[in-house]
């Protein structure tokens, strides 16, 4: 009779051959096509586990590929449960956004004196909906539009630069909201 490996666990099949599995052959073998559906790795360390489960912690030598697929199945029904619920408990992820080309249009071409109150409004009413992220575009756009410029330049960047630069000082000047984060595109 031939000695059966350490890292080995003998899983006997319905036919009542015994086949001998190391943990590392085992999600390739009866996961097959399963784990190209979901995470590989999860279920390579789930099938893991539940072979270091028979071996070591019921030190058994072999299993029936029944008993073995019921025990993974009960380790991965509850890591997705477990899943759904810290899901359940994690804040919505919000993203708002806004146009500023539509504020520029709004404000009028060359009005930048009307254009930044309209900034500061937009902003102070995204702020109570609680988002994770607050996205303002058309930033490019919105300043070729105000400078009246039909090419990018210096007088452009300065205006880009004060548009940014207003928008974080807004954030910066309601430090009571909640954590989130401001992208300027």
């Amino acid at each position: 009779m031939i000695a059966l490996a350490s890292d080995c666990l003998l899983f006997r099949l319905t036919s009542g051959e015994s086949v001998p599995f190391s943990a590392e052959m085992i999600s390739v073998e009866l996961l097959g096509d399963t784990a190209k559906e979901s995470d590989p790795d999860l279920l390579d360390e789930a099938a893991k586990a539940v072979f270091h489960y028979f071996k070591h912690d019921l030190e058994r030598n072999s299993v029936t590929v029944g008993e073995f697929a019921m025990a993974l199945e009960k380790v991965l029904s509850s890591l997705a449960q477990a899943e759904r619920a810290a899901a359940e408990r994690r804040p919505a992820q919000r993203v708002l956004e806004s146009d500023l080309r539509r504020l520029a249009l709004e404000s009028g071409q060359g009005c930048e004196l009307f254009f930044f109150p309209l900034l500061r409004e937009e902003l102070r009413q995204q702020l109570p909906q609680a988002p994770r992220l607050v996205r303002f575009r058309g930033l490019r756009g919105a300043v070729k539009q105000l400078v009246g410029a039909r090419r990018w330049g210096a007088r452009c960047h300065v205006l880009e630069e004060q548009i940014v630069g207003y928008l974080r000082e807004c954030v910066s000047a309601d430090g009571n909201q909640r954590e989130f984060s401001l992208v300027v595109e």
